[in-house]
């Protein structure tokens, strides 16, 4: 009998034990939401690029507005008060020094801006034929070998236009993953409100992995990344229907049953889920590999991912855009695809300027087919989309769901907020982690060419080159002649064009 009753008591407490112990690891996922993203070590990364990061070490000086000044200079300059004072953060100032590259190597690989809410619990990129379960069985399949392009298992069948993929076969991705690692380079999880949710950082685009070696190769594009069909394959890749093919949403709608109450008391249907999302997908589905569309103008315009090899590359935004700022205009061109390309709700406060639409509408466009019920909106339930999105904002006070502070400006853009926005998480100072990322990117350097060329077959591309008239743009270390050409003049892609008309709507 005292051996029934002192069995009973020792398991009742293992029950209690279990069960707070169960409780523990729910708060800590609740509140500490824990993270992970791939950082290559030194010995991970391609020979060139670790002869790059003795470079770094020796990086030091400050950033004033665009100029460089060496650390040489700056301790000349101190020895005068106008020295000091232009060396002050209070004139734009920027150190950099070892903290700062650090800084920005760490968030060029881990730092998302909170994006993983837009594409896992609006877009749902992961909810759909592909899983995160079926991507964890795919790199386990590699066993530490590292590929340039992880083939995963749909989890369902799904057409996407005239094409059908099938449940269980394997799709080209073009997600990297390094030699030894067991998580893809550049696409920080988050486990948070109990979901596994995927973000992107810089590094999903411009780093990639050798073929050979597969070791990291830093700054390189990641020239076979599936953007598109990734995309398309999301549950609601509507969300970012800003940049595909669509005219208007007028053709989508089906019924009048399904409206909202627009900004000035007026109601407006919304297009019908089902129809924006096929056509998106339609759009989606047919960019190349390697090719992502960054312009904001309801036209289907991608082009390559361009590398991070930007010291010397100034000014690099195609249209000049980015042509004002720290490091040459580097923070405002780098911030930008967090600021604007990765979180459609950021753009909510500018739909009527850019796509004549009222700030309603393109709200519940975008939220209508939510994949996370929490953030999915009904209009049924008599909300306005805005007064819905306030009740689940992750970040309210700014616009969107990613991590952003508004300009004195905004909604008016800037010469250094071209969107109106800046991307700052919290507990850093404004810009200080893209600051970073800039600074870093000054420092890496591409890999030698592994092609043995003969001097001959050099010299005469040389000729060719400058007698073509190559020269006249493309000149110097950098191959460029740091000017902005005119589209009318190279000729190609009149839609980035259109788009910045269309800004300067509200400047």
């Amino acid at each position: 009998m005292k051996k029934a009753v002192y069995l009973m008591k020792m398991a009742r407490r293992l029950f209690f034990s279990i069960f707070a112990l169960a409780v523990i690891i729910l708060i800590t996922v609740y509140v500490i939401e824990p993270e992970y993203a791939y950082v290559p070590p030194e010995k991970k990364l391609k020979s060139d690029s670790a002869i790059s990061i003795a470079q770094k070490n020796n990086a030091s000086g400050f950033d004033v507005w665009g100029k460089t000044i060496t650390q040489q200079e700056a301790d000349q300059l101190r020895q005068t008060q106008n020295g000091r004072e232009l060396l002050s953060p209070d004139h734009g100032a920027i150190e950099v020094n070892q903290s700062l590259l650090q800084l920005g190597r760490k968030a060029f690989y881990q730092e998302t801006f909170g994006n993983e809410v837009f594409l896992t619990d609006i877009m749902g990129i992961v909810d759909g034929a592909l899983t995160i379960p079926n991507m964890m069985k795919a790199i386990l399949q590699l066993k530490g070998q590292g590929t340039t392009n992880l083939q995963v298992e749909l989890a369902k069948d799904v057409t996407i236009g005239n094409k059908f993929f099938k449940k269980g076969m394997k799709i080209d991705t073009g997600i990297d993953v390094p030699k030894g690692a067991y998580a893809p380079l550049g696409m920080p999880v988050k486990l948070s409100e109990g979901r596994m949710k995927v973000g992107i950082s810089c590094a999903a685009c411009h780093a990639t992995v050798d073929r050979e070696t597969k070791r990291v190769i830093e700054g390189a594009p990641n020239a076979d990344l599936n953007v598109g069909l990734i995309m398309a394959l999301a549950t609601n890749s509507a969300a970012y229907f800003t940049h595909a093919q669509i005219e208007g949403l007028t053709q989508y709608i089906k019924n009048l049953d399904r409206t909202v109450v627009t900004s000035d008391g007026n109601t407006e249907p919304l297009p019908d889920p089902e129809a924006i999302e096929k056509a998106v997908d339609e759009t989606f589905v047919k960019w190349p590999q390697g090719n992502f569309d960054s312009t904001i103008d309801m036209k289907s315009n991608p082009s390559q991912i361009p590398d991070s090899f930007t010291l010397g590359d100034h000014p690099y935004g195609w249209s000049g855009f980015a042509m004002a700022g720290p490091f040459k205009g580097l923070s405002t061109f780098s911030q930008n695809v967090h600021a604007q390309n990765s979180d459609s709700l950021s753009q909510a406060d500018v739909s009527k300027e850019l796509f004549g639409m009222d700030k309603e509408v393109y709200l519940g466009t975008i939220l209508q087919n939510a994949a996370n019920p929490k953030y999915r909106f009904d209009p049924k339930k008599g909300q306005k989309p805005s007064e819905f999105f306030a009740t689940v904002d992750p970040t309210p006070g700014s616009p969107g769901v990613n991590e952003l502070i508004p300009s004195p400006t905004f909604p008016k853009v800037s010469l250094i907020a071209p969107d109106g926005l800046l991307a700052s998480s919290p507990g850093y100072r404004v810009w200080e982690q893209i600051n970073g990322i800039s600074a870093w990117q000054n420092t890496i350097v591409p890999p030698k060419p592994e092609e043995q060329i003969d001097s001959r077959t050099l010299a005469l591309g040389k000729t060719v080159f400058q007698r073509a008239g190559c020269i006249r743009c493309h000149a110097g270390d950098a191959f460029t002649n740091n000017r902005i050409i005119s589209v009318k003049d190279i000729g190609t892609e009149p839609s980035r064009c259109n788009r910045q008309v269309l800004l300067s709507k509200f400047r």
